[in-house]
């Protein structure tokens, strides 16, 4: 059993997306399966073409936020067939910042990709051979590759840093920080959750891994070399990865706010904008909708990896998902080295979920860039409540249905 999959509920949606942990609604009945196939970068986006932008549609499941679990929220819809901007709550500006949590992960994965098409890191190449010290004695060789697709059955570390899983204890201890070294050194005394590559498992202990490879092959930090060759070159100036004991978030498209309960029996709403990104590589950059379009778009348009790394990108491994794992649906990967692959009725999109406690978001678009969405939205607590909602902002924002 992997301990990850044990984690506290805010930890688990996290590391995990709060889009996924919804996929599978109703009775059983995917609102967007997760297909297993490879699928070349270069091939069409979808098997069906997408319906029209439905704004009236979109403004709507937008409308239907719930107050008591959600604060605020907004979507940002581009493309070919029609744009959106909308909002839902009180003082939230679609062009302002947010922690996108594990959409970090598609950043992460972006560098260590771009050091590979350099000759710098091979995929094929081991953790141990870059970092001999980093995973304990007496684990199998994982190979880089799979850390980025998350099939390297890594251990998930220790529970310690997720707290209790209450907004209590998250008001407490939400300025506390980590640092890398000391999150992936609680993998010490545990086991292997499988074999490398023979299933896919959801793990952010693969990017902290992933973040220090970068910092070992490079001689710079990987807060130098996303700025290097990511966010500068982009010109993407509403993102940034701050350091652990930054707490700060300037020009926040909302403010965040946990309900927590208080001794008399009552409760009172914690302001959540500031908190410490500890969670880094894996999950601690701050950006806004603008930006987060720009970056897809010049990923997917090849303008940060070429061809064969490129390829990677749209590709998700032929391996089945951990028997603990909820991350996707069905019995079959859905993760490629990056991104997460969903489709319902023969439309396919490409994307990322994040999690932070007050945040959930996605950023997705089909292979095409036919449209691009950006959600966020401000959840209230941690049990993941909000992902029902969110999940029918992002299917009605591509034309698709949420399942009953």
């Amino acid at each position: 059993m992997n301990p990850y999959a044990n984690r506290t509920r805010w930890a688990v949606l996290a590391a995990a997306g709060a889009l996924t942990a919804a996929l599978t609604v109703g009775a059983g009945t995917p609102a967007l399966a997760a297909q297993p196939a490879a699928v070349p970068s270069g091939a069409p986006a979808s098997a069906a073409p997408l319906a029209p932008l439905d704004a009236a549609a979109v403004r709507k499941a937008l409308d239907a936020r719930p107050a008591a679990d959600v604060s605020a929220g907004f979507v940002r819809v581009t493309g070919s067939g029609g744009s959106l901007d909308a909002t839902s709550g009180d003082d939230v500006d679609t062009g302002g910042r947010f922690r996108i949590g594990s959409i970090s992960k598609v950043f992460t994965a972006t560098v260590v990709l771009q050091l590979a098409a350099e000759g710098r890191i091979d995929l094929d190449g081991t953790v141990q051979q870059y970092l001999p010290d980093v995973l304990p004695e007496g684990f199998p060789p994982v190979k880089v590759g799979q850390l980025l697709d998350h099939t390297s059955g890594l251990p998930g570390g220790s529970n310690a840093f997720w707290g209790d899983g209450t907004t209590a204890w998250f008001a407490d201890h939400g300025s506390d920080g980590y640092t890398p070294e000391e999150i992936v050194a609680t993998m010490a005394g545990q086991k292997m959750a499988f074999d490398p590559g023979t299933q896919q498992q959801y793990n952010g202990m693969n990017t902290f891994v992933a973040g220090l490879l970068v910092e070992q092959v490079t001689g710079h930090s990987y807060a130098h070399e996303l700025r290097e060759r990511i966010i500068r070159p982009l010109g993407l100036h509403d993102t940034s990865l701050p350091d652990a004991d930054d707490p700060r978030l300037h020009h926040p498209a909302s403010h965040p706010y946990l309900t927590v309960p208080d001794p008399d029996g009552g409760t009172y709403r914690a302001d959540v904008t500031e908190q410490s990104p500890w969670p880094w590589a894996e999950g601690g950059m701050i950006s806004s909708a603008p930006d987060l379009e720009r970056f897809m778009t010049a990923l997917f348009r090849g303008r940060l990896l070429p061809p064969a790394q490129q390829e990677k990108l749209f590709t998700v491994p032929d391996v089945p998902v951990a028997a603990d794992s909820t991350h996707c649906p069905g019995n079959k990967a859905c993760m490629s080295m990056g991104l997460e692959r969903l489709e319902q009725s023969g439309v396919v999109i490409w994307g990322k979920t994040g999690s932070r406690p007050g945040y959930t978001s996605g950023v997705f678009a089909t292979r095409d860039l036919g449209r691009t969405v950006v959600y966020s939205v401000n959840p209230t607590g941690l049990d993941g409540a909000e992902n029902r909602y969110s999940l029918k902002v992002l299917v009605t924002a591509f034309g698709l249905a949420l399942h009953a």
